[in-house]
């Protein structure tokens, strides 16, 4: 058999194989039919290289039209992925192109050899390299103008075909230069279309609409790879060989004798390697076969299963990265402030011996440097393979426990899941590990999310206390210095009745309220519920308080009746009383502070204007209403006139503020009035107290 025919043999059994895979697996769609013509008109061309290669007398018109058809389906088929995703006009130029290419070729290859046979292999010469240039054309624009995307998909196919145009293209080129073909190049040609048969079996398995499932045997690929990458490297090795022995002079014979057998101890070496031998199962895995999972589906279900409520998602996490690989449940343990891991989420797992892992853990240490997955079982069969990795007691003992997946967010291990042997017996190959760990990190920033709004909302909660028992300070304040003028009263008027009367009553009435700030120190819940309150009757009440001193508040209104309001009366009263002792302090014993009420439709307004010394714009722009901001010194707390505007607002009023210095301040309240016809409103009356009152309007 002569080298010729072996070649185009091998070349009519590789697409014959490939034909058939083809046609099997078509399933209508026509992406794939002309896939499969391609393939059946370059069987057809090796067929006949094979006939002429025998000695058979094939006519030149068959060769001729067997080579036109050749490239004719390859053109169709690249133009076809070239059109797809264009609009209808560039689809029907590349169509017009095409088409016009193949004309002319088919006119030099064909018709003019039949009308000028001086002229005849000149003219096919011609034809043939105008196909072998456009074939390269199309390749070069189906692969530019494929999206960066998805050019993994045809750059298989490219290759191949490009390398066999432009063979071709040599091949003809130099018959046309020297007059005739080569037939050591022609005989070739068998074996160069061979060899591209898996490039474009590899690209036909990762594009659907071509229609082809490869259903090889791994094992049975794998072993092919290793046979035939150990044979390619033998003979390279003999070939190397072969001139060392030709040019080592003196030493030739020892020289090559000593490289064979190296280069046979390297082949015996990795071919027992096991890691070698792993990563040669992944790349076959990852270039001749369909992917395990579609990652499409894995990612929307694995997105959707943590879309769940933060109370739900430590549980979601556990179940979702188990579902990857049929687990029934795990552990989650997180990252605690300190910088240890304490378990946050049990699934289907006995209570762990220990509660919390430390930092400084060897375990720990070794899942932040390497971001490995740790295989439990792989780790108790080898645990040389984890560079001697330490594993806790409490779960190399767990006979169920069998994976341990990091929780790695921006370069911090936030926690880790250890997960529990799948439902089935199942391998846990290199892809099972690429997509655990991608979803561990997806994971671990939900995870890295749930314990930042976890401690914001501590830190909200101490806030909300602390702000409320600032507000509680800010009152007892207030009742401390009540008490404090008692005693400072008392040696003086301890022997009149009325006022120890005032005396038991003033001390009833803090002891009320100093009961009222307890609950709600232990309720958290600042003021009561809300009532009918007249306003008149709460401000005689604040305006008696602050009547032991010069200047003595007056209280003018045209309101006839009562001006009544919703809110918590104890509320109220703690606002106008704050407003009207910082008007009094503001003002000299020789100035006036006036209380004004009035009614503006649903609203009720209450203004407090004193004569005093006033405040700059600035100063009630950054200090007047910002908390612990005080100009008392030590004696005040500075939360007096932010808790006043907090209160009103929450009443669903508002507080505004006018002052100069010099002039005096006049802060007016507005509040909304309460619905004479409100169910349940109730009038809350009490004696006022004598104090300087005033009917004239102003």
């Amino acid at each position: 058999m002569s080298i010729g025919t072996l070649s185009y043999l091998i070349a009519a059994l590789a697409y014959l194989l490939l034909a058939v895979l083809l046609i099997t697996a078509w399933r209508g769609r026509l992406m794939g039919l002309f896939a499969l013509l391609a393939v059946v008109s370059t069987l057809c061309w090796v067929l006949v290289g094979l006939a002429v290669s025998l000695g058979w007398a094939v006519p030149s018109l068959a060769i001729s039209s067997a080579e036109l058809a050749h490239n004719a389906g390859w053109f169709i088929f690249l133009t076809v992925i070239l059109t797809d995703e264009a609009d209808q006009a560039g689809r029907r130029v590349w169509n017009w192109v095409t088409g016009l290419v193949l004309l002319v070729a088919g006119a030099l290859t064909l018709l003019v050899p039949w009308l000028v046979t001086s002229f005849a292999l000149d003219a096919r010469l011609l034809g043939w390299i105008l196909q072998a240039v456009f074939g390269l054309l199309l390749v070069e624009q189906v692969f530019r103008n494929r999206l960066p995307a998805r050019r993994w998909g045809i750059k298989h196919l490219c290759l191949g075909l490009g390398a066999v145009f432009a063979y071709d293209l040599f091949f003809y080129s130099d018959g046309l230069l020297m007059r005739q073909l080569s037939e050591p190049v022609w005989e070739a040609r068998g074996l160069v279309n061979a060899l591209i048969v898996p490039l474009i079996a590899v690209s036909a398995a990762r594009n659907p609409s071509w229609s082809v499932e490869l259903h090889v045997s791994r094992h049975v690929v794998f072993h092919s790879a290793t046979l035939s990458g150990a044979g390619l490297y033998l003979m390279a090795m003999a070939a190397a060989g072969y001139y060392i022995r030709l040019f080592g002079g003196a030493w030739s014979a020892v020289l090559q004798i000593a490289f064979l057998f190296s280069a046979a101890m390297l082949l015996v070496l990795l071919l027992f390697s096991g890691q070698w031998r792993s990563r040669l199962r992944i790349l076959v895995s990852e270039h001749f076969f369909s992917f395990k999972y579609d990652y499409r589906e894995e990612w929307l279900k694995f997105t959707e299963a943590l879309s769940v409520g933060s109370r739900r998602l430590p549980e979601a996490v556990v179940r979702a990265l188990g579902e990857i690989i049929d687990s029934p449940g795990g552990l989650l343990w997180v990252r605690n402030d300190t910088g240890g891991f304490e378990l946050l989420e049990r699934i289907n797992h006995p209570e762990p011996s220990v509660s919390m892992i430390g930092e400084d853990d060897s375990m720990v240490r070794g899942l932040l440097n390497s971001s490995w997955i740790i295989d439990l079982d792989e780790w108790r069969r080898d645990p040389t393979v984890y560079q001697d990795l330490e594993i806790p007691d409490w779960l190399s003992g767990s006979p169920t426990a069998w994976l341990v997946v990091p929780l790695i967010n921006r370069g911090v291990l936030c926690g880790f899941v250890v997960l529990l042997h799948s439902r089935t017996k199942r391998a846990f190959n290199w892809e099972d590990r690429a997509l655990l760990k991608t979803a561990g990190r997806q994971a671990a920033s939900s995870i890295a999310q749930y314990l930042s709004d976890q401690a914001l909302m501590h830190a909200r909660q101490f806030e909300a206390f602390n702000q409320l028992a600032a507000y509680v300070a800010h009152d007892l304040k207030n009742l401390l210095a009540q008490q404090a003028l008692i005693l400072s009263n008392a040696e003086r008027h301890r022997h009149n009745p009325a006022f120890m009367d005032d005396v038991l009553s003033t001390i009833k009435s803090s002891v009320e309220r100093m009961g009222r700030l307890m609950e709600q120190l232990r309720n958290g819940v600042r003021g009561g519920e809300a009532v009918r309150v007249d306003l008149l009757e709460v401000l005689h009440e604040s305006i008696t308080r602050h009547s032991d001193r010069p200047p003595l508040p007056r209280l003018e209104t045209d309101i006839d009746g009562a001006a009544a309001v919703m809110g918590d009366r104890e509320r109220l009263r703690t606002i106008f009383g704050h407003l009207i002792q910082n008007a009094c302090e503001a003002t000299g014993p020789d100035g006036s502070v006036v209380i004004r009420v009035r009614r503006e439709e649903r609203i009720h307004r209450v203004e407090i204007q004193d004569d005093g010394v006033g405040m700059t714009a600035e100063f009630i722009r950054d200090r007047l209403f910002r908390p612990f901001d005080s100009t008392k010194g030590l004696t005040g707390m500075g939360i007096g006139a932010f808790e006043a505007r907090e209160m009103v607002r929450l009443l669903g009023g508002d507080l505004t503020v006018e002052s100069q210095p010099g002039v005096g301040s006049l802060f007016r309240i507005r509040l909304p009035a309460a619905d004479p016809q409100a169910a349940g409103a109730q009038s809350l009356s009490a004696q006022a107290p004598e104090v300087a009152w005033s009917t004239t309007p102003p």
